[in-house]
């Protein structure tokens, strides 16, 4: 276990340095959005074509993880959905509860973490779940939400616009052209190779960094705009799904898929169980924001899951790799 905390250790106490920088003002919250920016459009695009590149294509495009991880997402999304709903928490804010209890943080902080603890073969499995959240998970849970008085053209309006916004995300086409680029062999002349690996070696350092300071600035805004009391019981119990009930349901939907015959490689299975087991996505505040959610609860959410998987991600690894 002391093995595993020295490699955990560094990524969250990254997190922690953000968000103590924001919380304490040495970052101006204006500032972070600039951070935000490097990050996803220049760094973690450059990262993850980089292990897209050096990835054999059957990894990326592995349908036997896409049978196993899919279904359990979507699991998380109906089951978070209707245990929120009640006379406060609606159909808006229960999709963004459940979006945080079903897309982990496997961009900003799980590829470079599990690549670190597992080898570079940990990248395959978990490119493709970004994918999955990115354009199933997402558009899925932003079409939920439009459901709180939408006429009938809400929700597919609403999925629309997500699947224009998974468009213009640069992840997604950072994975395809690694991709195209394992299949094909195609190499990038060395000035532009060595371009894209400084900024791919910048992502997990400012990513990190990052994930803290937009904690700092939700729970800021939302500290700004909330009424009232937020009782535990409407974030705890998504924390806990998020953090327990996830991979542990891609673990037993995993060996049962295996049992039954298909042919699911038993490391791609423990790095699905991983990312399932990572926090909650930091960028899930600010589509809650955009969206008209309540921002302190999802802010609690992450705040919490990514506090607390310090100790939950470095058990599961324990139980296992």
């Amino acid at each position: 276990m002391l093995e595993i905390l020295q490699v955990t250790f560094p990524f969250f106490a990254l997190v922690l340095a953000g968000y103590v920088a924001a919380r304490r003002r040495m970052l101006p919250l204006e500032a972070i959005a600039g951070l935000n920016t490097f990050v996803l459009f220049f760094a973690l695009p450059c990262l993850l074509y980089r292990f897209g590149a050096g990835t054999p294509i059957a990894q990326l495009l592995d349908p036997s993880a896409l049978a196993v991880y899919l279904p359990c997402a979507l699991l998380m999304v109906a089951g978070t959905v209707w245990f929120s709903l009640n006379p406060r928490i609606r159909w808006n804010d229960a999709a963004f509860g459940a979006l945080v209890a079903a897309f982990p943080n496997t961009g900003f902080m799980g590829v470079p973490l599990l690549v670190a603890l597992l080898g570079p073969a940990a990248a395959g499995p978990a490119i493709l779940t970004i994918l999955i959240d990115l354009v199933i998970t997402s558009s899925l849970c932003i079409a939920l939400s439009r459901l709180d008085g939408a006429d009938q053209h809400g929700a597919s309006e609403a999925a629309r616009k997500a699947l224009r916004g998974v468009a213009l995300n640069p992840m997604p086409w950072a994975i395809a052209l690694g991709g195209l680029a394992s299949a094909s062999g195609l190499r990038l002349v060395q000035p532009v190779d060595a371009t894209v690996g400084l900024l791919a070696d910048a992502a997990s350092p400012v990513a990190l960094f990052t994930i803290g300071a937009v904690l700092a600035r939700s729970q800021a805004v939302s500290a700004a705009s909330e009424h009232g009391r937020l009782p535990a019981a409407d974030f705890v119990p998504v924390a806990v799904a998020k953090l327990v009930a996830h991979p542990v349901l891609v673990w037993l939907v995993g060996r049962a898929a295996i049992a039954w015959g298909l042919p699911l490689d038993r490391f791609a299975l423990t790095v699905m169980v991983l990312v399932a087991a990572l926090p909650s996505a930091s960028n899930v505040s600010l589509l809650a924001e955009r969206f008209g959610a309540d921002t302190g609860r999802i802010a609690r959410i992450i705040l919490l899951t990514t506090a607390a998987a310090f100790l939950t991600f470095s058990g599961a690894v324990a139980l296992v790799r």
